[in-house]
Parts: C-alpha cells; sequence; structure tokens
C-alpha cells in the first residue's frame, strides 16, 4: 500500500497571458519512507530496539505517553534507545531530490539530539567558568545551551531535566555576589534562560532563593527594562511555587510589593500579569497576611483587580478572584470591597461564568462579605440576583465547603427575600394612575 499526494504542476505559457495547467499528477510515497505511526514521510527515522523504523517526533510522543511497546510488533521495548537510520534518511533525501518537480523539497539533516552527559558537562563547565569569574565564557555555554533548547523540545527537556536550573541558579548567586553593576547584563541573560529551566532541585532553590540572588532579582523587577521586569517576575512565580518559605524572605526587600502591584496596575503581556498575580496572592497566605492585606488596601490594589476582573480571561480571573478571597478574611479587606461599587456586581456576574474555581472563590468571597453582619451586602447581592444564581450553584453540583457556604448565604438572604418582595411589588405599583 502506499500512500498518494497530488501535486498540480504549472508552466509560463508562452504568446498567452497568465500560465497554463497540466492535469494533476500523482506521485506515490514508498511505503517505507513512512513514519508507521504518524504515516507522514519521516524527517528524522530512527530504529528501535524491536527493528522497527519511526520518525523521531512520532515515537517520542509515544514514549512520552507512557507507552512501553513496539507500535506495530507490540513487543515490550527493552531499551527507549533511538539509533538514527542513516541509509533511509539517506535514501528518502534523493527520493525528495528526484521528485524535486513536484514541489517536494529535500529534508535537512536532522541534528543529533544532546545527551544527558551533553548537558552535565556543559553544566560543570558554565560552574568551572563562573568560579573563575570568567563572564564571557559562561556566555558562551549559556549561547550554546539555548541554541540547543531552540532546535528541538526534546533537547529543552533533557536540559531542563538534567540540572542545568541548578547550574544557573548557583551562577546567578555567584555573579550577583560579585557585583550586579559590572555583570548587569550578564545576569539578565542567565535570568531569562532561568525562566524556562525549573524545576531547580533544592539546591538550585537555595541558590536562587538567597538573600543575594532575591535582591538582584528585585532590583531587576524594579526597573525599566521591560523584558527584564518580565523574566523577574516569571522566575519569582516560579521559585515560590516551589517553596512557600521565599514569600517571606521576598517580602522583606523594600519595594518589592510595589513592582509587582506595577506589573497588574500597568501590563507588559498577559504572562507577565498572571505571574505578578500568583506571587501577590502567596503574599496573602504568609505570616504577615494582615499587614500585607492592609499595604494592598493602601495601595489600590482591590480596584485594579476589579477592573482586571470586567474582561480578564480565565486564567487571569481565577488567580485576580483568589486575591480578593485571600484579602476578604481581614477587616480592611472587606472595608475596601464594601467601599467599591464594582464589588458586588462583578462577583455576581462571574458565578457559573468562569470556571468552577472562579465560582468557588466568588461563593467564598460573598460568604465573607455577607456574613460579616453587613446587611447592605446582602440586600445588594440579592437585587443582583445573588439568590437565583446560588440554587443553579447547588443544583449544577459543587464541593462540601462551596456547599456549606452556599447553604448559609441563602439562608441568610431568605430572611430578606420577603422584604425585598414587597418593596419590589410597592414599587412597580407606585406610579400607577388611581381610577377617577
Amino acid at each position: 500500500m502506499s500512500m498518494i499526494f497530488s501535486w498540480r504542476r504549472r508552466r509560463a505559457g508562452r504568446g498567452r497571458a497568465g500560465k497554463d495547467e497540466f492535469p494533476d499528477m500523482e506521485l506515490s510515497i514508498p511505503t517505507h519512507f513512512r513514519c508507521p505511526i504518524s504515516l507522514d514521510l519521516m524527517k528524522d527515522p530512527v530504529t528501535m530496539c524491536t527493528g522497527i523504523t519511526y520518525d523521531r517526533g512520532s515515537i517520542e510522543k509515544w514514549i512520552n505517553a507512557g507507552n512501553n511497546t513496539c507500535p506495530v510488533t507490540n513487543q515490550v521495548l527493552r531499551s527507549f534507545d533511538q539509533i538514527p537510520n542513516h541509509a533511509i534518511r539517506k535514501m528518502i533525501q534523493d527520493w525528495c531530490v528526484e521528485n524535486k518537480s513536484y514541489g517536494i523539497e529535500r529534508i535537512p539533516t536532522p541534528r543529533i539530539p544532546i545527551t544527558p552527559c551533553d548537558v552535565s558537562e556543559i553544566c560543570s563547565r558554565i560552574e568551572a567558568a563562573a568560579q573563575r569569574q570568567d563572564a564571557k565564557k559562561c556566555l558562551d555555554l549559556l549561547k550554546k545551551m539555548k541554541n540547543l533548547a531552540k532546535e528541538s523540545e526534546r533537547n529543552k527537556r533533557c536540559i531542563v531535566q538534567n540540572g542545568a536550573g541548578c547550574a544557573l541558579a548557583a551562577c546567578f548567586e555567584l555573579f550577583a555576589s560579585f557585583s550586579i553593576e559590572e555583570y548587569t547584563d550578564f545576569l539578565k541573560e542567565i535570568l531569562s534562560a532561568l525562566t524556562w529551566t525549573f524545576p531547580l532541585g533544592d539546591k538550585g532553590k537555595s541558590k536562587l532563593g538567597s538573600a543575594i540572588s532575591l535582591r538582584c532579582i528585585a532590583l531587576f523587577l524594579k526597573g525599566d527594562d521591560l523584558s527584564s521586569r518580565k523574566h523577574a517576575v516569571l522566575v519569582l512565580k516560579e521559585l515560590i511555587s516551589e517553596d512557600q518559605d521565599f514569600v517571606n524572605s521576598l517580602m522583606e526587600i523594600e519595594g518589592i510589593v510595589e513592582a509587582l502591584f506595577q506589573i497588574v496596575k500597568v501590563p507588559i503581556c498577559p504572562t507577565a500579569t498572571k505571574a505578578s498575580l500568583v506571587v501577590l496572592y502567596r503574599m496573602t497566605l504568609s505570616e504577615n497576611s494582615e499587614m500585607i492585606t492592609l499595604k494592598f488596601v493602601d495601595m489600590g490594589l482591590i480596584p485594579c483587580i476589579l477592573e482586571i476582573l470586567v474582561d480578564g480571561d480565565k486564567s487571569i480571573c481565577e488567580k485576580a478572584l483568589g486575591i480578593l478571597d485571600s484579602i476578604s478574611s481581614r477587616d480592611q479587606g472587606r472595608e475596601g470591597m464594601y467601599e467599591n461599587a464594582l464589588t458586588m456586581p462583578l462577583l455576581i456576574k462571574k458565578i457559573l461564568r468562569v470556571s468552577d474555581m472562579a465560582t468557588r472563590f466568588v461563593v467564598s468571597i460573598l460568604w465573607k462579605l455577607c456574613m460579616g453582619e453587613n446587611e447592605n451586602a446582602v440586600v445588594e447581592a440579592m437585587q443582583l440576583g445573588a439568590f437565583e444564581k446560588l440554587l443553579v450553584v447547588l443544583q449544577v453540583g459543587c464541593g462540601e465547603r462551596t456547599k456549606s457556604k452556599v447553604t448559609e448565604l441563602l439562608k441568610l438572604m431568605n430572611l430578606y427575600k420577603d422584604e425585598l418582595d414587597c418593596f419590589a411589588s410597592s414599587a412597580r405599583f407606585k406610579f400607577l394612575k388611581r381610577p377617577n
């Protein structure tokens, strides 16, 4: 069996305007040139231990999905080694050249994928050069690592999984301790690479989470270089996601909260905004949550978060609601939310409109605002249709904690329901003319 492709061949016509068309020409791709998985022409043929040849990208996807058998023979793969099949690749390239007239382009000779040993060697050389304070050599090796990562996702995974993050974190701390001013550009290069080399491992986390490293990252976060600010907040987000303890160290740095808030207030890009929201949220869960909540209220974070909720995407809304849920646990946070006219309308609007997580956050926030003996909050929520929406939440199903809060809210609102219904009825008849 062979796969058929059709190309329309054209050539310029003489003595006529335009071009003459020739009938469709059919071209068969030899079966042994096609990957047994994708059925496409192989670009990087590799042979497995079972003797079957596949396109590298296809067999890697198969293995990464958790399969440990050969797709063709169904034999258990004793080894996942992929041996480049140079003979088949050369035959495919020759076939492409022979059929160039059909519009087929010659497949390029694939680069040999990087190995764990290659990554370990580069990391060792980076660490050795860092100890010698040889920034130029470190930068050359860093660029080599980045170029290898760009070649393929496989290379990138191999680099991440074999200690690159740890080596770069150690290098970052070392040069930051030498002189941030002297090595600013080099430190920014390391920071950009660190954004995709997580997880770092315990040693890497300790290096990047040290006081020296955090001060350097904070300096970039507060700077004017938008690219460096983005990389700084992405690295901070990954760092505190691995260990909440770094949040306390981060909060001790002067101006860090303001710098994170500025990224939310004046966005650089959606990715940076989301990362900044995550870091701010983690701060609300710290030991100094009461102090940080008061600081957030004073700097105007609540209006900023509410503005984000107006047209934010799913991910941004979830993170923004998470922050509001956390700060509404404090008196200062609730007061700040009571004072903003957008609070209730936006919260009610987001129920069942974004995601299950967002609905859980909204229910939690409403519970804190309404159960705090604030009648105005209860009445406003009901006037905006909260009662009906909360009933729907129960009907579609939710977690036990959310269900408990919804039930309490409905019981509370039910106390005001008759009074509001009477008020609404009297308002409807208020403008009716009396009969003569």
